[in-house]
């Protein structure tokens, strides 16, 4: 029974913990973060929603000119792809974005542009096409060498109609 007697006593000498911190706690989260919620939403922030009069700017932007533009198609490709003993076939097709005045010359240098583009892909292993990001990274090298090809200025896209691996 001593030892019921001392519990109890022990139990009777601690002090309550007051319950102040964290009410005043909660509190203050919830006033920093409805303040960081009206900052973000009224645009004081460099970050966060668009004010009301930047939509309207936007949408009356005027639409960017396409009459000068032209799409050259480029011959399409079979290539081979043969690893470990395996051989798979990548069919590919593409359209060169150009303006009017350049239409005559990429035409004329068309080519050279399958050329470069059939030997830049021959020497692609099946791993490297096969990755989910593989389309954007090969479409920007392929841009890259036509441009190169056909000189500066000449050829502003390169739009893959095309890519399939058998």
């Amino acid at each position: 029974m001593a030892d019921a007697e001392d519990i109890k006593d022990q139990a009777q000498e601690t002090p309550k913990r007051s319950k102040l911190p964290l009410v005043l706690g909660l509190v203050l989260a919830l006033a920093g973060g409805g303040g960081g919620f009206y900052a973000a939403f009224a645009g004081l922030l460099p970050f966060g929603m668009p004010q009301a009069g930047a939509g309207a700017d936007a949408a009356s932007a005027p639409v960017a000119d396409f009459s000068d533009v032209v799409f050259v198609p480029v011959e399409p490709l079979v290539i081979s792809l043969a690893e470990g003993g395996q051989t798979r076939h990548l069919r590919f097709r593409a359209e060169l974005e150009v303006g009017q005045a350049h239409e005559s010359q990429v035409t004329q240098i068309m080519p050279r542009v399958v050329d470069v583009l059939n030997t830049y892909l021959r020497a692609l292993s099946i791993a490297d096409l096969e990755e989910s990001t593989a389309l954007i990274r090969l479409r920007a090298q392929m841009l890259r060498r036509v441009q190169i090809v056909a000189g500066e200025g000449q050829i502003n896209d390169l739009l893959i109609m095309e890519f399939v691996l058998n």
